[in-house]
Parts: structure tokens; sequence; C-alpha cells
């Protein structure tokens, strides 16, 4: 059985090197790539010698290296894992043992169960993203994931090759864990330990604006996987304010016989066509996405075929 280490790298100098021989003590029999994603330093030199097979991903964010990886990589089983050392190599047999046995298609390293990313972290921003993420997505697929975001996981080869990856950058840990959570793939979640990076590494992860992406990234497959609840809920917003105002015209319409406010009685009924509009449409694209589940259980024999 192939094991592949997939490791996604951007200005990683410092660590990489430890990074890949931790894993080759771990496990030895394991191949590890190392996609550099347009490095300004020594990162591919420095993997290149500590082992890895080194390629290169010429469009910029983690999403697109992720994408050539699952693409171009053959396994049976998968680690992935960011390259600045703050996930130790001793735990890839806990994530890799649920994979072996079938227990699960996903396992994900969970860093917050055990407080070392609390602790560790110094990013507080960080912390509440990852507290609201969580929030909303166990909401709404009414699951209890309690580690959404973090980068070290293990996949079988029937999730790695029926990932549709549309993510660009650091909102694909997300993606994963909607896609796994509405294609009923078994997932396991194992608590592991956090360290901060070294001493001269830094984040590439920006609070702000990787943040608004992640949220931008929730709220269209929101969309894309649950139509009718998002559809819904802008129906429902939209009567509510149709009644709001239209509810004094019709009061008065009783009263006097005449409509004195012309306008808002056409802002009232223009508002409610819209909720009738929206619900329709969150009824249409439901039976879309229920007619596209079929057709992706139909892909997925092919994949665990082939």
């Amino acid at each position: 059985m192939k094991i592949a280490i997939l490791i996604p790298c951007y200005n990683e100098e410092l660590t990489i090197k430890k990074v890949i021989e931790d894993f080759k003590r771990e496990l030895p029999e394991a191949e590890i790539y190392v996609y550099d994603n347009n490095s300004k330093d020594n990162t591919s030199s420095l993997a290149g010698k500590a082992g890895a097979l080194v390629k290169k991903e010429y469009r910029q964010g983690k999403g697109n290296v992720v994408r050539s990886m699952f693409m171009d990589i053959d396994a049976d089983y998968y680690i992935m894992v960011d390259g600045d050392d703050t996930y130790p190599a001793e735990f890839v047999h806990k994530l890799l043992a649920p994979i072996k046995t079938g227990e699960a298609d996903m396992v994900i390293g969970d860093r917050l169960s055990n407080g070392t990313y609390k602790s560790e972290n110094k990013r507080a921003f960080h912390n509440l993203g990852n507290v609201m993420v969580r929030w909303f997505i166990n909401s709404l697929f009414k699951s209890k994931i309690n580690d959404i975001m973090t980068g070290y996981r293990a996949f079988n080869r029937t999730f790695v090759k029926s990932m549709p990856i549309l993510s660009a950058g650091f909102e694909i840990e997300t993606e994963m864990s909607i896609h796994a959570l509405d294609k009923r793939f078994l997932i396991k979640e194992l608590p592991i330990d956090y360290r901060d990076r070294p001493e001269g590494s830094f984040s590439k992860l920006n609070t702000f604006k990787d943040g608004i992406r992640v949220m931008k990234t929730i709220f269209m497959l929101f969309k894309d996987y649950k139509p009718l609840i998002f559809f819904s809920l802008w129906a429902l917003l939209f009567l509510i304010f149709g009644l709001i105002i239209g509810i004094p015209v019709i009061i008065q319409f009783f009263e006097t016989g005449i409509v004195p406010k012309l306008p808002s009685a056409v802002l009232a009924v223009g508002l409610v066509v819209l909720a009738m509009l929206s619900l329709i449409c969150g009824l249409i694209l439901d039976t879309l996405v229920q007619q596209n589940r079929r057709l992706y259980e139909l892909y997925l024999y092919k994949v665990k075929q082939s």
C-alpha cells in the first residue's frame, strides 16, 4: 500500500527540512511530496536535499496547490500537513490507522480539544475565526466537528480522487469539511498537539483577508449545498418586510376605502413577490442538488472500482 505525504509550501526554508526528516523517521516507506507555491527563499532546494519529491505550483494559493496534488499523485493513503512544523509527525500513525481499517475516509487532526492550539497560537482572531466557522458549519449540517480548519489530515484514495476543489486559498480546509459532510463520507476526529511556529517563521494566513474569504466560501457553499434552506431564509426575510410595510396599508384601506400610501403598497407587493420567487428558486435548486447527489454516487462507484 502506497502512502503519500503531501506538504504544500510557501517560504518555509526555516522548517521544511525538519518536517521532511520527521516524517521520514515516522514513515520511512512513504513518499514525501513538497509542492512549492512560488517561494522566494530556498524552500525547494532544501526540500530536495532532504529527500522529498519537489514540484512547482505556479497558481498562488493553498487551494490551488492541494488541487494539483490531488490530481497528480497516486497513492492508497494520503497525509496532508503544513510545512511550518506546527503539526508533530508522531501523530501520523494515529491519523492513518482509521483510514487503513476503513473506519474513515477522512481523519481530522483536532488541535483544539486538548487546548494546545489556544495556548500555543498567539493570534487571538484566529481562535475566534475557528469558533465562528465551526458553529456555522455544525449548525448547518447538524454535525459535531471540533476543528474545521486544521491543516493536518489523512485521506483514502476514494476521497482524494472524487473531491472537486474550487477554493484557491486557505479556505480549502473548510471546503473539504463541507464536502465530506454533504457527501456522507466517514469522518473521524482525533486530538493532536499543536506547536507555534519557530522564531523567525511567519504565518502566510492574513487574519482578516483570509477570514473574509473563508466566510465567503461558507456563504457560497451554503447556497450550493443547502439551497432550499438558503432561499427559504431570504423568502422569510422578504415576507417579513413586506408584511411590516403592507399591513398598515391594508388596515387603512379597510378603514377608509382608499390606498393613501401607494408607494408603500407597491413596495409591499414587490417584497412578497420576491419572497415567493425566492422560495420557488430554492425548491427548483434543491431538486437539482438531489439529482447531482445521485450522479455523484454513481461517479463514486466508478472511482472506487478504478
